[in-house]
């Protein structure tokens, strides 16, 4: 059977492989699949087509007896925190591509406990949207549409789990990047009751996303390093386009990667705690284990993926958990991505503990490196084989994909599950070393993809 999930729900673009059709079919597979008198929660990012794909899947979901709560434009750990919190409330569902350029769009399905649906359960979902086995009800009792607002009480809850009056006696000085997405509504807002004096770009809500694409790579923000370095701001923060990722620029104007980020809070959080679970995918950096075992921690690796850290993280009852590309997940906030409680923590940080510059230096230091090679999503699989092969004499993990061990480094060749495209990560324990990896491991990814074409 042909799969309609990823690793984030399903994405595809608009009115290509992502359409109105689509929306509907999946919303009744959806609504078929919870059951009817069941109350699903919707809410999307700023995108343009989001009122088409919102509107066909909650048709789909009415269809089959749901009630559909539309919470508008918010960011996506909002709508997993209603989710989460509202008891009368079953599943939620994000219209959102996340990172992925404007004419892309997706679905993305929230669990009553906030979390995002396991691979299981979007397989059950699947089944029923090839078999169009959907449980359509009378006329008389066709779900109903309501609005709520989420945001409110999303914010007052970050507030509660950061030391806000310390914030406000340090009050830093931060320029926030909100990508045109759902961060807008949300995190200028946070931060100016949590204290910080905040200068804003890109903070009105438009889904062509006109500042700059919404990943918040080092290409895409160099008007907020410029900002930040230029007014002696304290930090510079960057959302993605449904705010659950956070990327930092330091007061000296410095991009700070993801896994610098996710090393710090994982080393705060277990010192505070004397130990406990920290849980990565196989593609963070070796520094985040480095902290977690200097203080009396445990590290668990995964496969790539928000919702497969999520669940080990539940499972395993860790504390802290999160992905190199600037997703954490708090474990007393909710199991999922969140780029408002990121901001909150690191902002308090700084405030306690100095400049963050000075807090990345003082961490381990390693250098990864990302590339990216477009393969056809029937050639991932035999790629993957054959991958297996030419390293069959290394040491190597096969947890997600082929991670490679050598003795100055590791090199994690995984294929995307959002786009047509394999991954290469690469560390090294400095620049020249990992970029000899990434680019000789890149380049034969391609050669294998050209010989088995």
């Amino acid at each position: 059977m042909t799969e309609l999930f990823g690793t984030n729900g399903v994405r595809g673009i608009v009115n290509e492989d992502m359409d109105a059709e689509l929306a509907l079919r999946l919303g009744k597979a959806i609504g078929s699949w919870v059951g009817k008198n069941r109350t699903v929660a919707i809410g999307t990012d700023t995108r343009i087509s989001n009122q088409m794909i919102k509107n066909a899947v909650s048709s789909g979901l009415m269809a089959t007896g749901c009630d559909v709560i539309d919470l508008g434009e918010v960011p996506t750990p909002a709508i997993q925190f209603y989710t989460k919190i509202e008891e009368d409330v079953d599943l939620g569902i994000a219209i959102t591509a996340s990172h992925n350029p404007p004419e892309f769009n997706g679905i993305k399905c929230i669990s009553g406990d906030g979390t995002e649906l396991v691979k299981w359960m979007e397989e059950e979902i699947e089944e029923i949207y090839f078999s169009e086995d959907f449980n359509l009800v009378d006329w008389s009792e066709v779900g109903v549409r309501k609005t709520d607002d989420p945001l409110e009480m999303y914010k007052e809850a970050i507030k509660n789990k950061v030391d806000t009056k310390l914030i406000q006696e340090a009050e830093p000085k931060v320029i926030l990047d909100c990508a045109n997405g759902a961060g807008c509504y949300l995190t200028p807002y946070l931060l100016k009751e949590l204290g910080c004096r905040v200068i804003t770009l890109n903070a009105q809500p438009d889904g062509s996303f006109p500042g700059h694409n919404s990943e918040p790579v080092k290409e895409n923000l160099q008007d907020l390093i410029d900002l930040t370095k230029e007014t002696g701001a304290d930090l510079g923060i960057a959302h993605d386009g449904d705010a659950d990722r956070t990327i930092f620029i330091d007061e000296e104007g410095n991009y700070v990667h993801g896994d610098k980020t996710l090393t710090l809070v994982a080393k705060k959080l277990v010192k505070e705690n004397r130990g406990g679970i920290v849980v990565t995918p196989v593609s963070s950096s070796s520094s985040v284990a480095d902290v977690v075992e200097e203080y009396g921690g445990k590290l668990i690796y995964t496969a790539v993926g928000s919702p497969i850290v999520a669940k080990r993280m539940k499972d395993e009852n860790a504390i802290f958990g999160g992905e190199e590309n600037g997703g954490l997940i708090f474990a007393d906030h909710q199991h999922c991505r969140d780029a408002a409680m990121t901001a909150a923590q690191i902002v308090e940080i700084i405030s306690r503990e100095g400049t963050l510059s000075e807090l990345i230096a003082e961490l381990p230091s390693y250098v990864l490196k990302k590339r990216g090679v477009k393969c056809p999503e029937e050639l991932k699989n035999p790629l993957l084989k054959e991958l297996k092969k030419e390293y069959r004499d290394e040491e190597y993990d096969d947890t997600d994909g082929l991670k490679i061990y050598y003795d100055d480094g590791w090199v994690l060749i995984r294929p995307s599950g959002t786009e047509p495209k394999y991954r290469v990560y690469c560390e090294g324990k400095d620049e020249k070393t990992a970029e000899k990896m990434v680019s000789e491991h890149q380049e034969k990814v391609r050669e294998i993809i050209e010989q088995i074409v």
